[in-house]
């Protein structure tokens, strides 16, 4: 089980491309789909709530999260298994996850009160402050402008997002004020707690390489952080005034150390072959479903709680996703099916952030009595606006992608 400590250089890996794609489509379709009228929805299209008979369980909805949170994890090796100067590394974790946790109380704020205008204006901002703009063709000549430009671009980003939140008030509170010094986070979002997952599991790496037997010790740790948690342990822990060691240093982060351990096996020889391959990932579902059925018992299945079954369901039901795509898009390619989903995994955040801002902006152009009207004849007709809405997102992200728009963290 333990290997080596180094970490060959090897090509980008198209089935983590696709399977982010994948959870990322499905991320915009349940997001939209939830504001279509409750009646016309299912209860297994929706996230496991109160309209369910029993209090414990999840559907497929509670999968999207985990499933970007295991996919962090899986892009880990691939970022910093890099020939990097050590303080590189660190810069680039601390620098994205201050990133996604500023992103991520600025989202969770504006939910209590922010206008179409503020929402449309701090979206565009985050968007700008972490873009990347690298023309296809640009001549050699031209490299010092455009990189110029994407400083002054970043910048003016950076200033419109100090800006919202600087402005931004709502009943008794503010996101941000300088004297006294204070940051609102009532929680961090779902961009801010994959930036602390990330930041867990990225020291973790930087610790343990891909030694399989000491990450696999790691996700059993982390998931017993939930339990302890449970008892008070971290009661008087003073770091858990500002992070939930349970559920967000626990639960959440050791999802995204299971994809990290999963990603191993695709950067060491020992591995390279494919039915090594094969033969530890159907190892790696078939153990984490069996610790999904054995935890059931203490604390039930609860995306909201974050509990160790809900977790260990997650990690099985996307390895497995992972394991399909890895067949139809490294091993035998069907690009028909691989293609646009490889091209819509490689800038999901972008895609994220526009999903998220289409609301405010459809309400700035007075449309979003039309859009909503789309969804409200039936089942049908939401599911079609839903899924029409995550294709459209996707290809403009795609299309921004190949003009050499990205977000870069």
């Amino acid at each position: 089980m333990e290997t080596g400590s180094s970490t060959p250089k090897i090509p980008r890996v198209a089935s983590i491309d696709a399977l982010r794609g994948f959870v990322m489509f499905t991320m915009i379709f349940v997001n939209d789909l939830a504001g279509a009228p409750e009646n016309l929805v299912p209860n297994w299209m929706v996230h496991f709530s109160d309209r369910h008979e029993h209090g414990s369980g999840m559907t497929f909805v509670d999968l999207v999260f985990p499933g970007f949170l295991f996919i962090v994890g899986m892009s880990i090796p691939f970022a910093l298994g890099k020939a990097l100067p050590p303080w590189e590394k660190i810069l680039h974790i601390l620098t994205r996850t201050l990133a996604l946790l500023a992103l991520g109380i600025l989202m969770v704020n504006g939910e209590s009160g922010g206008t179409p205008l503020w929402y449309a204006t701090m979206f565009s901002s985050g968007i700008l402050a972490f873009c990347h703009l690298s023309p296809r063709g640009a001549k050699p000549e031209s490299e010092k402008f455009w990189k110029a430009f994407n400083v002054a671009i970043r910048g003016l980003g950076f200033f419109g997002m100090l800006f919202c939140a600087l402005t931004f008030g709502h009943k008794k509170h503010h996101i941000l004020t300088l004297y006294p010094l204070h940051i609102n986070t009532s929680w961090y979002g779902i961009l801010g707690l994959i930036g602390w997952a990330y930041l867990a599991a990225a020291v973790l790496f930087l610790i343990f390489k891909t030694n399989r037997t000491a990450l696999l010790a790691c996700v059993a740790l982390m998931t017993c952080f939930y339990a302890a948690d449970q008892k008070g342990f971290f009661d008087n822990f003073w770091p858990a005034h500002f992070v939930d060691f349970g559920g967000t240093l626990g639960s959440q982060a050791a999802i995204t150390v299971a994809g990290l351990l999963l990603a191993t096996i695709l950067v060491t020889p020992e591995t390279a072959a494919l039915k090594s391959k094969v033969k530890f990932t159907l190892l790696f579902i078939l153990g984490f479903a069996f610790a999904a059925l054995l935890a059931n018992g203490l604390y039930g299945i609860s995306k909201n709680d974050a509990t160790p079954s809900w977790c260990f369901w997650a990690d099985a039901v996307t390895g497995a996703l992972w394991l399909g795509f890895y067949f139809f898009c490294d091993v035998k390619p069907v690009k028909v099916v691989s293609r646009p989903l490889v091209l819509a995994g490689q800038n999901v955040l972008l895609a994220y952030l526009l999903s998220e801002m289409q609301g405010s902006v459809l309400n700035l152009l007075h449309l979003g009595d039309w859009y909503d009207g789309l969804a409200e004849g039936s089942l049908a007709a939401a599911v079609a606006r839903s899924a029409g809405c995550g294709i459209v997102i996707l290809l403009i992200t795609v299309g921004l992608n190949r003009v050499g728009f990205r977000l870069k963290l």
